[in-house]
C-alpha cells in the first residue's frame, strides 16, 4: 500500500518492503487528533485513506488550517528532519486509515535512497512557496480574493470545469482564509447565485472564472 503513497513510489522494491515491514497500519475515527503542536518528534505518517487537516491554534481555541491532506500523500517529515517538537496539530476531518513509520526506519530509508532525499527536499521546497503565497495573500487581498485563491488552488480539473473533491465546509474554508464564516457563507452564495460554482453535498464545482471582484 505505500507504493501508492508519492513519497515512496519511485523506492526499489527491496527498500520499499522494508520499510513497509517495520510501518504499523493504525485507522483513526473522524475528529480525531493525531498529532498536537508541540508533540515530541517520532514518526512519520503516510495517508492510505482518508483526509486530514494541519492547524494551528491559540489559547481560545481559535484555529487557522494549514493544509488539509488525503490519499498518497503524508505528513510528520519536518520534526522528523531536524528533531524539534511538531510545529502543528494534525486532526482527520473523516475515518482515516494511516501507515506510521518509525523515526529509526525512515532514517535508515532516506540514507540508503537519495533519490528519496530529493523528493524529500522538493516536497518541502513546495510546501514553504504555498506557505509564503499564503502570508502573502493574508498580507494583501481582501477576503474574497483569499476565498477565490484558496478554492482555485485546490480545484482539479474535471471536464471542462474544475472540482474540489475535499469535502469542505464553510467554517473549513474561513479557517483557512483567516476570516468569519458568515463572510464566507456570504461570498460562496453570491458565487453561487452567479453561476459561478455549485455546491452540491459540500463538492464545490467551478463552472467558470471566478470574477476580479466582489
Amino acid at each position: 500500500m505505500l507504493r501508492n503513497v508519492s513519497l515512496f513510489s519511485d523506492l526499489p522494491e527491496d527498500d520499499l518492503q522494508a520499510i513497509s515491514s517495520l510501518a504499523t497500519t493504525r485507522t483513526y475515527p473522524k475528529n480525531t487528533i493525531i498529532i498536537s503542536e508541540g508533540d515530541d518528534s517520532d514518526s512519520l505518517y503516510a495517508i492510505l485513506s482518508g483526509k486530514v487537516k494541519v492547524f494551528l491554534s491559540d489559547d481560545e481555541g481559535r484555529e487557522i488550517i494549514i493544509n488539509i491532506l488525503g490519499d498518497r500523500q503524508y505528513f510528520g517529515e519536518l520534526a522528523l528532519l531536524d528533531d524539534s517538537p511538531r510545529s502543528a496539530s494534525v486532526m482527520t476531518i473523516e475515518e482515516t486509515k494511516l501507515a506510521v513509520i518509525s523515526k529509526s526506519a525512515f532514517e535508515d530509508c532516506l540514507t540508503k535512497n537519495p533519490v528519496l532525499a530529493i523528493r524529500i527536499i522538493r516536497e518541502l521546497s513546495s510546501r514553504l512557496r504555498n506557505l509564503t503565497q499564503n502570508v502573502k495573500s493574508l498580507a494583501l487581498m481582501d477576503v474574497y480574493g483569499r476565498v477565490a485563491r484558496t478554492l482555485l488552488d485546490m480545484a482539479e480539473p474535471n471536464g471542462d470545469k474544475l472540482e474540489i473533491r475535499q469535502k469542505l465546509t464553510q467554517r473549513d474554508i474561513a479557517s483557512m482564509v483567516g476570516a468569519s464564516r458568515e463572510m464566507v457563507s456570504r461570498i460562496l452564495k453570491d458565487l453561487s447565485t452567479g453561476g459561478y460554482i455549485t455546491i452540491q453535498n459540500k463538492t464545490i464545482t467551478i463552472n467558470e472564472k471566478l470574477p476580479p471582484g466582489w
